[in-house]
């Protein structure tokens, strides 16, 4: 059967038309879409003409998150207490540095915090549970409870492992956010219906180790898509609620570059997982390669460029290094679009 699979032609700053569905809930629109099916050319039909769950799952508001809402795009701060990130692997190995940084983030404008102790780049190896335990557990302690004073503040564990979830979660983390999808830990997907917490749950091929030597698919939209339908599918199945769930198409991780630019290109096509969207875009390789910038630390215009692109097609979270450029040119694009400031 070749499954249809819905792309919104997201609106924006221009008089709506009367047939005009709001998208996710939330103040850009559409009221058409492009049909996308792996064996036929794409085509356009009305929104009028959608099946009436594609159009509640496209339309439907996006719940608040541990009381963060979705009504503007939101910023998720990377903090790497690693020595070998790809790029700020050293900076805040030192536990002291790190909580300073969060802190200072919080004030450049993230909404979460995702403290992570292992580093996911290509080619990198897996860190023992108890070593990446030792890294994070002291800045999740030195943080926890000093965010409630801040509305929308988060904590988020960027982990794969059940134990090392588990460590954060009594720390106060709200989130726990899988590069592996929830394929690699199968007691951590468990932890965290059990824990009530929420979950980003990532699309990946392959290891870190090995994911970049020769990513292969069909159609990389549509087969990221399924990938993460039926991990949400599971993960419900699980206990843990469709409103807890957020969904990352996992840019640079067993992708090439056409692969990520396709992703980019019809990401509209992943609010029909009826789930919040994350993009995690902030100085990766390929924006190195697409402007000719080998030093990850001068990619930041390439990375806001892009996250803005994305924001414009309704993408709700941002996971990025460099927070108060991102957060300036949100609140700039977004000053422009209503003619308020």
């Amino acid at each position: 059967m070749n499954t249809p699979y819905f792309r919104p032609i997201v609106q924006r700053n221009v008089q709506r038309s009367r047939s005009a569905v709001a998208l996710a809930g939330g103040p850009l629109w559409f009221d058409h879409v492009c049909v996308m099916q792996r064996d036929e050319a794409p085509h356009v039909i009305s929104a009028s003409d959608l099946p009436s769950h594609v159009l509640d799952s496209l339309s439907g508001s996006r719940p608040s998150i541990s009381d963060l809402s979705f009504d503007r795009p939101r910023i998720m701060a990377i903090l790497n207490a690693t020595p070998d990130s790809f790029s700020d692997g050293g900076q805040f190995f030192d536990p002291k540095h790190a909580v300073a940084q969060a802190r200072q983030f919080m004030e450049d404008g993230a909404d979460i915090l995702d403290i992570g102790g292992e580093s996911t780049r290509p080619g990198s190896q897996e860190v023992p549970v108890d070593e990446e335990i030792k890294r994070t557990r002291p800045i999740m302690e030195a943080l926890c409870g000093q965010l409630d004073g801040k509305a929308g503040a988060m904590l988020s564990s960027d982990t794969r492992k059940a134990k090392v979830a588990e460590m954060a979660l009594e720390c106060g983390a709200g989130l726990i956010n899988d590069v592996s999808g929830f394929t690699f830990d199968p007691q951590l997907a468990p932890l965290c219906a059990e824990r009530k917490a929420a979950v980003c749950v990532m699309h990946s091929q392959g290891l870190p180790d090995t994911m970049q030597d020769n990513p292969r698919y069909e159609n990389v939209v549509l087969d990221v898509f399924d990938t993460l339908e039926v991990k949400i599918n599971e993960l419900v199945d699980l206990g843990i609620p469709r409103s807890r769930i957020i969904a990352d198409p996992g840019i640079g991780f067993g992708k090439t570059i056409d692969h990520n630019l396709a992703i980019l290109q019809n990401i509209s096509v992943f609010h029909n997982l009826g789930v919040v969207l994350m993009l995690g875009v902030s100085r990766k390789g390929f924006i190195g390669k697409v402007t000719d910038e080998p030093n990850a630390m001068r990619r930041a215009f390439g990375s806001v460029s892009t996250a803005l692109a994305a924001a414009a097609q309704g993408v709700q979270i941002f996971r990025v290094h460099d927070v108060k450029e991102t957060r300036q040119a949100f609140d700039m694009w977004q000053i422009l679009e209503s003619g308020k400031t």
